[in-house]
């Protein structure tokens, strides 16, 4: 199943970057994992999220993190809420559902008249 992941929201910090201990640069994003096969698209309920720095383009790990950058992470995580999510059956699935439906009524029906 090929997934790739959305950007939900992206939510400025007013922390210091660990790397360049710039102020007004760290950015935590929230992505939703969205998966489509040939059959359906749809959003599940995985969340992931990221947090860079945009003055000098690094992405912040975990375990660079102090304290207060991890306490704004939790709040912004129990603040956040994601899409809900769905499935949306694509038009082959429903031509396979509509054509199964049809062979199915149709050898019941013949088996009922050549029966009687």
């Amino acid at each position: 199943m090929p997934f790739k992941y959305l950007d939900i929201k992206e939510v400025p910090l007013n922390n210091n970057c660990p790397e360049c201990y710039n102020t007004n640069g760290l950015h935590l994003l929230f992505k939703q994992k969205a998966v489509e096969t040939s059959l359906y698209k749809g959003l599940t309920s995985e969340i992931n999220h990221e947090l860079n720095c945009k003055t000098c383009n690094t992405t912040i790990y975990p375990g660079q993190w102090t304290t207060d950058i991890d306490r704004v992470v939790d709040y912004q995580n129990k603040a956040f809420v994601p899409k809900p999510a769905f499935r949306k059956l694509k038009k082959l699935a429903w031509m396979l559902i509509i054509g199964a439906t049809t062979l199915i009524s149709a050898s019941l029906f013949l088996a009922v008249y050549l029966n009687l």
